[in-house]
């Protein structure tokens, strides 16, 4: 293999790519076979007797993160190229050979980091690894793929695109219900984007109503319930395209709102008794009340199993003090779902925690105080962000206030679980994420191209110099596996798999967007950095992305790194089972 001898026309070009698309395919499983290696040797360190243990996984922490990143490439990079076929075009197949051909360099580099802390015994990996690295397979694909000729031309014909990267086969209704919603996107939130946004208004009317005819509320409620999802599980299909289509035009006004009703729903439809799904999934599927969710305290992140927020048995229900922090959405939303320790013994960990569902008035303002007829108070103030504006996220403080044990998620057997009922809503919350980190990508690169094609600088458009299209081309490529790796994976949730997937896709994709948000940026220079400009919102938008709905080292150490380990022990008990 010496050239990508990609022709002019789309059945030509795919047949001419497909000795390159094979040997990627090739190369990347012998990469998953080194990473296999590296796993197995990481888990024997962070293990001992064959199980993991709490304190060598903490000592290890930087392989392992090492190994979670190398685990998303890899796997994005396997499923762009897998998505290629005969009805794709010659653009999607040099993506998808770009992205594996610059996949596989990272994901040496980090095989090869893992190896560096393991036994002597892994030096052998580390020799084997360089040679597949200084192989001729791998030298001929990425010069075929990412030499400068091949970035040029990808460049050049991913902006003729427009942005219309990363195709994926979608059912006829996904597809109208994404065309829909792409349209109400330009028409009614762009116009209000900028302004929402520099004037840190809350989310008006006029957008949520529509969106509430629209059915965007009930995407994750079962029909029976009064939502668009099918009765017999989630239709994570089309949550990812009205996500994304909506996060287009803004993440902060538009493509979030889906997130909190998201996670309540999928909270209650996993723990509530059908009293309080007939109550209220209905209602949150109507978008009547808004949502939110209350999760973070201030001394605890993203360690679920810590939160100390007290709630004390009263009289028919149960008082909650104590804080809560960064609730977004909280002064809009009339329903909050609020995670306390209703178990005050605090060696019980997630196992005494419980959801309660806290009832409030709406409100448009940066702050709010809400006191009871019996003097519970609750109070909230909006915490002032760099981007992420329209939705607001409040410090919360609560004071003897009064929630009935109706409200308590799966009532008297609800207690105690409610980390579990948390994680289930979680995992669709994280896949929705990544839908929005691809809405988010997906505008600012149609902005860099956009303007790459109107700026002129020493008499000719920017799209014309070889490092701008170079640069369109990577952004492009990493789209696009971004894209057909979050499709993939609402697959595998729809069919009862992919939890650590689902934080695995969430992680790639953030990192993903602040990248290509960044890269749109440099390409507009100057303006990038003016508000008056789109791509700046974008970026400090993309940049939240990485921390909410469990921060990126959490996903990385805490899920998809130990999720890995414990597959490889498992695997290692069964000497017949293959390495995946």
């Amino acid at each position: 293999m010496t050239s990508m001898a990609i022709g002019v026309g789309n059945e030509t070009g795919i047949a001419a790519a497909s000795h390159e698309l094979a040997v990627a395919a090739r190369l990347l499983g012998e990469l998953q076979v080194f990473l296999d290696r590296a796993t197995l040797g990481l888990a024997k360190r962070c293990s001992a007797n064959g199980e993991l243990q709490g304190p060598l996984l903490d000592r290890w922490q930087v392989p392992a993160y090492e190994l979670a990143l190398a685990c998303a490439d890899l796997i994005a990079a396997a499923t762009a190229v897998a998505s290629v076929d005969d009805a794709s075009s010659e653009l999607d197949a040099r993506l998808a050979l770009l992205f594996a051909a610059e996949a596989a360099q990272a994901v040496a580099q980090r095989i090869d980091a893992i190896c560096l802390d393991l036994d002597p015994d892994a030096d052998l990996v580390r020799a084997e690894l360089r040679a597949l690295c200084a192989g001729a397979d791998l030298l001929a694909l990425r010069r075929a793929a990412s030499g400068t000729p091949a970035l040029i031309e990808t460049g050049r014909l991913a902006a003729k695109a427009q942005g219309e990267i990363g195709h994926v086969e979608l059912d006829e209704d996904v597809a109208t219900a994404q065309e829909a919603f792409r349209r109400f996107a330009a028409e009614v939130v762009t116009p209000l984007a900028e302004k929402i946004h520099r004037h840190d208004l809350t989310i008006p009317e006029t957008l949520l109503q529509p969106l509430r005819e629209m059915g965007v509320f009930g995407l994750a409620i079962p029909q029976q319930y009064g939502g668009s999802a099918s009765d017999s599980g989630h239709d994570n299909q089309l949550m990812i395209a009205v996500t994304e289509a909506l996060s287009e035009a803004s993440l902060a006004a538009a493509g979030s709102l889906i997130t909190r009703p998201e996670i309540l729903s999928r909270a209650l439809l996993a723990g509530g008794t059908e009293q309080q799904k007939q109550h209220w999934l209905p209602r949150i599927a109507e978008g009547d009340p808004l949502c939110a969710i209350a999760i973070t305290e201030p001394d605890f992140g993203s360690d679920v199993a810590s939160l100390a927020l007290k709630a004390t048995p009263a009289t028919g229900g149960w008082l909650l003090n104590g804080a809560k922090t960064w609730c977004t959405f909280a002064g809009k939303a009339e329903l909050i779902m609020v995670v306390a320790r209703t178990n005050p013994d605090r060696a019980a960990g997630h196992r005494g925690l419980s959801i309660l569902l806290v009832e409030k008035p709406s409100t448009d303002g940066h702050e709010f105080a809400f006191t009871q007829d019996h003097g519970g108070k609750l109070t909230g103030k909006a915490i002032p962000t760099i981007g992420y504006r329209g939705m607001h996220s409040f410090d919360m403080a609560f004071e003897n206030f009064f929630v009935p044990d109706a409200n308590v998620i799966g009532e008297t057997e609800g207690l105690g679980k409610g980390f579990y009922f948390t994680m289930a809503g979680m995992t669709g919350g994280r896949m929705q994420t990544a839908a929005r980190a691809t809405g988010v990508m997906r505008a600012a690169l149609r902005a860099a191209i956009q303007y790459a094609g109107d700026r002129e600088v020493f008499n000719a458009p920017l799209i014309e110099f070889p490092l701008t299209a170079a640069k369109i081309a990577r952004m492009a490529a990493r789209l696009a596996a971004c894209r057909q790796l979050t499709y993939a994976v609402g697959k595998m949730l729809d069919a009862g798999r992919g939890r650590m997937e689902s934080s695995l896709v969430k992680l790639f994709a953030c990192r993903s967007a602040e990248l290509i948000a960044r890269e749109a940026m440099q390409i507009h220079g100057g303006m990038g950095y003016a508000e008056e400009t789109a791509v700046s919102r974008y970026f400090v938008d993309a940049r939240v992305l990485s921390i909410f709905e469990g921060a990126e080292e959490t996903l990385a150490l805490k899920v998809v790194a130990r999720a890995l380990l414990e597959d490889a022990l498992v695997k290692q008990r069964q000497p017949g089972k293959e390495q995946a």
